[in-house]
């Protein structure tokens, strides 16, 4: 069944299951404040503004839903109800600001349901939220810049492999599917050193179908993204178990080294109470670290081959910077830290990528009480939602937002809270910089060997929950002259 019939199938089983507790709930408000709330519209009965909020992104302006609003009710806050919850949008760099710097206090990370179902085994002992905060403390170790000067050779190395592999030879490519392909690479190299192209290539197609379905309509129905994603969640936890006994073996008969991936690091770590996290948990850890390792960079790398195909003189400038440091290198030397560091132009556009086309479009949070925002009342239990957009293409925060400037991020670059591609404040992304680095090295890699032009140059962008090209970017290869 064509994917876009079972979604509105999977919309309208969830709106039928939903409508008797709005009967009932709909009247009733959740704040005691005698303080206006944010304007807005609540939309229809049960699905509220939801469809709007996502078919604009389907049709690859997501920024619309924000923008319209914003015109319409004159104000950077205002109300919805999207994905079945009641919901305020924040907007722009004060409401970024805000939200950011009041984690944990008046606000807390949400997900929908659908992330518990799909990992089930932390979800029986504690929340998604409680598990995401102990992960986040387990992730510094390999996250710091001495983990990460390390990382760099391993992921080079992995790039010339994938180019050779993937790239090499053809005249033409189809890009997403190949950045997936290398940003997967080297996450199952540096979590649980499986580096094996063929292994790699056997858990690629179910994370693909785990990833699209985590955050979906929980219908748990043959042909929904939610089923598919329940489906493949099971299959890799399977695997991993496999490959997580097979580790347990090889630390105990010395073959395997504590500190050489964080598989390693997560079965030789107790909690404060010296207690061992259980297989399925590290699964799902594992999971979710594979998953957030590689998805985001890949729409990035995407995009960067995107604009530097339309920008020519963006690219040459990219060029010049690469190829100075590959004529620095020895044959067959490796990238290094110090390599990365004279990056600056290379990242400069990267990051004004990562501005037109963030991979995170947005996050929600959670009211943990109510309080007051721009003298509105944001009543307990409200979803908040805040957007990259807001800022991102915002005229008052980038002037020309829609044009590709690079010299945006020289000097002290933007102003605070108006670049959020890693979201901010204590739940800014732990892996800012790994993504950097391996943003970075594709790009050396790429330009180094290639030259490119789009083989659909109008081609749409889709955002669903990132931005990817329709048709996953063909383009048309033209080798240096060696």
């Amino acid at each position: 069944m064509d994917s876009f019939y079972v979604t509105l199938l999977s919309l309208f089983i969830f709106i039928t299951s939903l409508s008797l507790h709005f009967l009932f709930y709909k009247n009733k408000s959740s704040s005691s404040s005698s303080s206006p709330l944010p304007p807005g519209n609540t939309g229809y009965p049960v699905i509220g503004e939801s469809l709007e909020f996502l078919s604009t992104g389907w049709k690859g302006h997501p920024e619309k839903f924000i923008f319209d609003r914003i015109s319409k009710y004159s104000s950077t806050v205002f109300r919805t109800h999207l994905l079945g919850e009641k919901a305020a949008v924040f907007c722009g760099a004060n409401g970024n600001k805000f939200l950011f710097s009041n984690e944990n206090k008046l606000v807390q990370a949400w997900w929908p349901s659908s992330v518990d179902k799909v990992f089930p085994s932390s979800s029986s002992q504690s929340s998604s939220k409680e598990e995401a905060i102990k992960m986040r403390k387990m992730l510094p170790n390999f996250l710091k810049p001495e983990a990460l000067k390390q990382y760099v050779a391993v992921m080079d190395d992995i790039a010339q492999k994938h180019f050779n592999d993937y790239w090499g030879n053809k005249n033409e490519i189809e890009t997403f599917p190949l950045a997936k392909n290398y940003t997967f690479w080297i996450a199952c190299r540096l979590f649980v050193s499986v580096e094996d192209p063929d292994l790699v290539e056997k858990f690629a197609e179910p994370f693909n179908l785990l990833a699209s379905g985590l955050i979906s309509i929980p219908i748990d129905l043959p042909g929904t993204p939610f089923y598919k994603a329940i489906k493949a969640s099971n299959y890799i936890r399977k695997e991993l178990v496999s490959i997580i006994k097979q580790r347990k073996i090889d630390l105990g008969e010395g073959k395997a080294s504590a500190t050489q991936d964080i598989l390693s690091h997560m079965l030789l770590t107790s909690d404060e109470n010296g207690k061992f996290m259980n297989e399925l948990d590290i699964a799902d850890k594992i999971l979710g670290l594979l998953i957030g390792g590689h998805d985001t960079a890949s729409s990035a790398c995407t995009f960067i081959v995107k604009f530097l195909a339309e920008l020519p003189e963006i690219y040459e400038g990219v060029y010049k910077e690469q190829m100075e440091i590959a004529e620095s290198k020895a044959p067959g030397e490796l990238l290094n830290w110090e390599d990365i560091q004279k990056m600056k132009y290379s990242w400069n556009v990267a990051c004004e990528v990562l501005r037109l086309a963030p991979p995170l479009q947005g996050a929600f949070r959670e009211a943990l009480s109510d309080f007051m925002y721009n003298g509105f009342s944001i009543p307990k239990g409200w979803k908040i939602y805040w957007s990259a957009n807001s800022t991102h293409i915002n005229p008052e925060c980038f002037p020309e937002p829609k044009k590709f400037d690079p010299s945006r991020f020289e000097g002290s670059g933007p102003a605070p809270y108006t670049f959020v591609p890693f979201g901010g404040g204590p739940r800014m992304c732990p892996g800012k910089e790994y993504a950097r680095l391996e943003i970075l090295v594709f790009m050396h890699n790429l330009v180094k060997r290639f030259r490119w032009e789009k083989i659909i140059p109008d081609e749409k962008i889709v955002v669903n929950p990132m931005p990817i090209p329709a048709r996953g970017l063909p383009v048309r290869l033209f080798p240096h002259k060696a």
